[in-house]
């Protein structure tokens, strides 16, 4: 018996001009896309990636920053950070002046935004009182509070007769308390906003259903406006904590590190070594040290804040 032939030849599927369109549309918008963030990404990585890697190779030499002269030596500036009393003392004044700014600028925010999203008088007023020294630059903020410890408000001291030691730039006793307000009278209002526009997303119905349940003021903030504000807390405690680890501007136009070294930050420190002892290969391995320091303990911040959200 005799089996036909059949034909084995390929079916050719056509595919419709709709179809074709649509897929060099799309081919197309994604070339535009591409050359969209192209100059943005080429800048990132020249003005960040770049200079990142050449600070971390920088930080295994003993180059000094003007030299063409680079030397490779390991571990050894890392292994001076551990013997370097300096850097210990500006890390611990850093890291101190970060945890008061935290603690105050949290508190004094949260309650700034929880009394401003009141129906109080002339709010607007207040806030807008409370924000304007955000936008003042560091650099001004230090001038300003370098004018009024020295000047203004000793002044209003021996006027009213008191006995206050209100130079607080002048005494490595008092200068640390002298930063933290100045830092605090800055970004207070900044922070106030966040927890503001948080505060302003809790749905209303949400409190007038507690009204109907009998609960009471206390009731109200506990249970439905602290866990509705959690991400903010965590938005801004992450963000005052990693601000006051980079301090810089502040310190340099108000006391310099004075009196003495007492209130030298970390970055600082960094900055004199790299600019001032001729040190820069050991300042690129102090940033690294930083950097990493800053990014374990934000990494951490965020874990353990994103966790106090869900059971809160």
């Amino acid at each position: 018996m005799k089996v036909g032939n059949r034909n084995t030849q390929p079916t050719h599927v056509v595919i419709p001009t709709s179809v074709r369109y649509e897929r060099k549309k799309r081919n197309t918008n994604s070339i535009q896309y591409f050359l969209l963030l192209l100059p943005p990404l080429i800048f990132f990585v020249v003005a960040m990636i770049i200079p990142l890697l050449m600070g971390v190779y920088n930080s295994f030499t003993d180059w000094d920053g003007i030299s063409l002269e680079k030397n490779w030596i390991g571990f050894a500036n890392y292994l001076e950070i551990l013997k370097d009393e300096m850097f210990l003392n500006s890390f611990k004044f850093t890291v101190i002046f970060m945890i008061f700014n935290t603690l105050i600028q949290n508190v004094a925010a949260f309650v700034f935004a929880v009394m401003l999203d009141s129906s109080i008088k002339a709010k607007n007023f207040y806030r807008t009182i409370i924000f304007a020294p955000v936008l003042l630059s560091p650099i001004l903020v230090g001038q300003i509070w370098t004018k009024m410890y020295g000047t203004i408000l000793p002044s209003i001291n021996e006027i009213l007769g008191w006995s206050l030691n209100l130079k607080l730039f002048s005494s490595p006793d008092t200068v640390l308390t002298g930063l933290v307000i100045a830092n605090n009278w800055q970004w207070i209002g900044y922070w106030m906003l966040i927890y503001l526009a948080g505060l302003q997303a809790v749905p209303k119905d949400i409190y007038e259903a507690c009204t109907v349940d009998g609960g009471n003021w206390w009731q109200k903030f506990r249970h439905i406006t602290i866990p509705m504000v959690a991400p903010s807390f965590t938005i801004c405690t992450i963000g005052i904590a990693t601000g006051s680890l980079k301090v810089f501007e502040l310190i340099v136009a108000s006391t310099g590190g004075g009196p003495g070294d007492s209130s030298k930050s970390t970055i600082m420190y960094i900055y004199d070594s790299a600019f001032m002892s001729q040190q820069s290969s050991y300042a690129s391995a102090m940033s690294v040290v930083f950097m990493l320091v800053l990014l374990v303990f934000a990494y951490i911040q965020l874990k353990v804040l994103r966790k106090r959200e869900v059971e809160l």
